[in-house]
């Protein structure tokens, strides 16, 4: 029987249980990747990810990302969950404000900033990939299917209202994510408040998770969405967006956009802190 240095955290919230959690394995190098998907399938949390040692010249780790069915090369709150374990363990040591990860998606940028004794992570984003699609389920709202690890038909429905009311038909959610080859769907919205000016919510029934609390690589993707449609302009090159006010969270996202680089973080709480036992 081994056992594993385990935490749960929880993402995009400094109050535990607001956020999205991520069940973070530490020094994982024992497991196998059935290990892995089976350890990811009974925490049942949207994402759960395995720390290991670096493979990579100049990676601070080493991280592999399963969803409850499948392995993901990038997840925007796993990653900053798993950062903020690996911190918080002593399994990594930030250099100069930098943390560098690992993964599928290759050897990716994190930017840890301490403010007032509270941490916040970024993470540089994949370089996105961006398609327009037809979809009728959002009415005539535009949709382009965003590649950034990840996959996701982002629509905007304008207001944040509408965002809010929305039923999905999760089972025509699951048969568009199949046909383009999408993790999901994630739409937004505008609140007309200038602290989160803009609501998300994500949904990836295909995946087993039929609305993600509160979604890194989905906010991500709308920033792409608005750096490729010109609707930038009216947030400015940072903003907050928030998400999970429909499944009993309050999440809050940093968004930083550039010409050339899209960049999400926040802030982080241990929620769960012991060992795993592994057969």
């Amino acid at each position: 029987m081994k056992h594993l240095p385990f935490k749960q955290v929880d993402v995009f919230t400094a109050k535990p249980f607001l956020g999205n959690p991520v069940a973070v394995v530490i020094g994982a190098e024992s497991l196998g990747t059935e290990d892995m998907q089976r350890i990811a399938g009974w925490t049942n949390l949207s994402e759960t990810t395995f720390l290991l040692a670096p493979s990579a010249t100049g990676a601070s780790y080493k991280l592999r990302i399963f969803t409850p069915r499948r392995e993901l090369p990038f997840a925007g709150h796993p990653t900053i969950g798993s950062a903020h374990a690996a911190l918080e363990s002593g399994f990594a040591k930030a250099v100069d404000g930098k943390l560098k990860q690992e993964c599928g998606a290759g050897v990716l940028e994190l930017t840890v900033e301490e403010r007032a004794g509270t941490r916040h992570i970024f993470v540089k984003a994949p370089a996105p990939r961006i398609t327009p699609v037809e979809t009728p389920l959002f009415g005539k709202a535009r949709a382009l299917r965003v590649d950034v690890g990840p996959v996701w038909v982002v629509v905007d429905m304008g207001e944040a209202r509408k965002v809010d009311a929305l039923a999905p038909d999760m089972a025509a959610i699951t048969e568009l994510s199949n046909a383009l080859h999408a993790s999901g769907a994630t739409v937004f919205g505008r609140t007309g408040k200038a602290d989160a000016p803009i609501h998300v919510r994500s949904f990836a029934p295909a995946h087993g998770i039929p609305e993600d609390p509160v979604c890194g690589s989905g906010n991500i993707s709308v920033a792409a969405y608005l750096r490729e449609t010109g609707l930038l302009e009216e947030l400015g090159a940072e903003y907050t967006a928030r998400q999970g006010m429909q499944v009993g969270r309050d999440g809050r996202v940093q968004v930083r956009v550039s010409a050339d680089a899209i960049r999400v973080g926040g802030e982080a709480v241990t929620c769960v802190d012991g060992m795993l036992r592994v057969a």
